[in-house]
């Protein structure tokens, strides 16, 4: 019997050997939620050595108990099943059944979990398993492996100062750690250059956290999140900094290759991070402190003196772009006379820097045809998560004289932002806006030269003694390491949705890939 698994904790969800259908269930982040008579129906395939043995079922679920019914085959498993509260909204609470195995049948297999008809509370599902009896892990094992695959993590996040009642929205948070081991995170801790730190720990399905926070200044706080997005690496990194090390274990006086290590951490602040600690659901922990973490001044700068930092722009994004004429936004980081160009007269551009650096000026060159192309009014922003700007400068009534030309604006600013915009609110007339390049300049010391990042730290295996674990830094970003949702009912019964899901794993060989697909085609078929 292949793993047969379905988990609701990420979007889309994780599926294996199951194909999903829905009536009368919301579809949440980190769970599905039923209501009174809403069921879900997994569709799923043995090959009749359970018939012996029989199966184990767990159902793993969130919160208050709520009961629900075990239907499989069309067979009652269990009705009105519950167990004793959990203790805590969102924490998890496995319900483990036997599964007799006269009840299943080789082949297709239609698996009911139904919450009651005038049942007031809703069942919140997080994960669904089927072991053949021999073997109760299985399932719960290959769902574990596919889930440590994605290893970027975005969080929506709040904090709540001591002594306030309410809590106020702050940037997100995304983080990325990844030692080749696959470990998903139980706690992670942080300091940034600026003195700030932070310390969570994570629920046991990643769907959220909580912790609490020290600000530079030294105003504390709770702090939590909730996980909106998660990814395999690379996806969900670009234009973030990241960190990878070659790294050694120092064991018996000698040190030890011991692979590679991934760090990327951004809490949406304007300060780099220092040093990062974490442990892991098997028990290991580690720390590390980047030894060159700290901004320093380029020493070739003369004081006051502006320098060109356009170099560690690492994405640009445009509100619209003429790609099938290759005039996108990329061309603005071109020194080649290339240009960008958008078929509105109002336009925006998103510009993230590697790392935060207080620009004071910035370079604006016209392309080449057109002059009421020109862009005439904007305002130039500033952020630190890319979600709260900050108005930088101001400009109305510009123009530009000739073809190519290029233009200085230069403003009063101390601030270190990672992500600047150009918002354009009116150009010179025409219906098209274009540009050929933007420059960025920053103050001498205010954004360091890309020094090499190192780290010394230790690594404690589980139920082991901890070791000295150090790294040397690689460049590049690649790792070369080996709501409600009912539906309507008509004269045939209530109508099912289909499960999003994340099948990239969902088959094992290409004769059940065939068969996932046959019934694939059989659900959307359906009228």
């Amino acid at each position: 019997m292949e793993p047969v698994f379905a988990d609701f904790s990420t979007t889309p969800a994780r599926l294996s050997n199951a194909v999903v259908g829905y009536h009368r269930c919301g579809v949440a982040p980190s769970h599905l939620a039923l209501g009174s008579d809403g069921y879900i129906k997994l569709d799923f395939t043995t090959d009749g050595q359970e018939e012996a043995a029989g199966a184990v079922l767990t159902v793993t679920t969130l919160g208050a108990s709520v009961p629900m019914d075990v239907v499989l085959n069309g067979k009652a498993v269990a009705e009105g099943l519950t167990f004793p509260e959990a203790g805590g909204h969102d924490v998890p609470q496995d319900r483990v059944l036997s599964l007799p195995g006269e009840l299943l049948t080789p082949g297709d297999n239609l698996l009911e979990i139904r919450s009651p008809a005038g049942e007031q509370g809703l069942l919140r599902l997080a994960a669904v398993t089927l072991d053949p009896a021999q073997d109760s892990g299985r399932a719960r094992r290959a769902m574990a492996a596919r889930a440590s695959t994605r290893s970027v993590f975005a969080f929506d996040t709040e904090q709540r100062p001591v002594g306030s009642a309410g809590w106020q929205p702050a940037a997100r948070l995304l983080f990325h750690i990844d030692r080749g081991d696959r470990a998903v995170p139980a706690q992670l801790s942080w300091r940034g250059t600026d003195g700030a730190e932070t310390a969570i720990a994570f629920r046991a399905d990643m769907s959220g956290f909580h912790g609490h926070h020290r600000a530079a200044d030294g105003a504390l706080g709770e702090f939590r999140g909730t996980l909106t997005d998660r990814w395999a690496y690379p996806d969900g990194t670009t234009g973030v900094p990241l960190h990878r090390f070659s790294t050694e274990e120092g064991r018996d006086g000698d040190w030890r290759p011991s692979g590679e290590l991934r760090i990327l951490l951004d809490d949406g602040r304007a300060t780099s991070v220092e040093r990062v600690s974490w442990s892991d659901r098997r028990g290991n922990a580690a720390s590390v402190t980047l030894t060159s973490a700290v901004a320093t001044p380029d020493a070739d700068a003369a004081p006051g003196e502006l320098r060109d930092i356009t170099d560690t722009v690492v994405g640009v994004e445009a509100s619209d772009e003429f790609e099938a004429g290759g005039e996108g936004a990329r061309n603005l980081l071109s020194k080649a006379r290339s240009k960008w160009l958008v078929f509105d007269d109002t336009a925006e551009l998103d510009f993230t820097l590697e790392r935060p650096a207080a620009v004071a000026s910035y370079r604006l060159t016209s392309a080449n045809d057109a002059q009421d192309r020109d862009p005439q009014d904007w305002r130039f922003q500033g952020s630190h998560d890319g979600s709260t700007w900050t108005t930088l400068d101001t400009r109305s009534g510009e123009r530009f004289t000739r073809r190519f030309e290029t233009r200085d604006f230069a403003f009063a600013n101390t601030a270190s932002y990672r992500r600047y915009r150009l918002l354009i609110t009116a150009n010179d007339g025409a219906d098209e806006i274009q540009l050929s390049r933007v420059q960025f300049l920053a103050g001498a010391g205010r954004a360091p030269a890309a020094a090499a990042s190192d780290f010394i730290g230790y690594y404690g295996p589980a139920g082991e003694a901890p070791t000295g674990y150090r790294g040397t830094t690689v460049p590049g970003p690649e790792s070369d390491a080996t709501g409600e949702g009912a539906s309507g009912e008509g004269k045939e019964g209530p109508r099912e949705k289909l499960l999003a899901g994340d099948l990239t794993d969902t088959a094992q060989d290409l004769e059940s890939a065939a068969r996932l697909l046959g019934k694939l085609a059989g659900y959307l078929r359906t009228p």
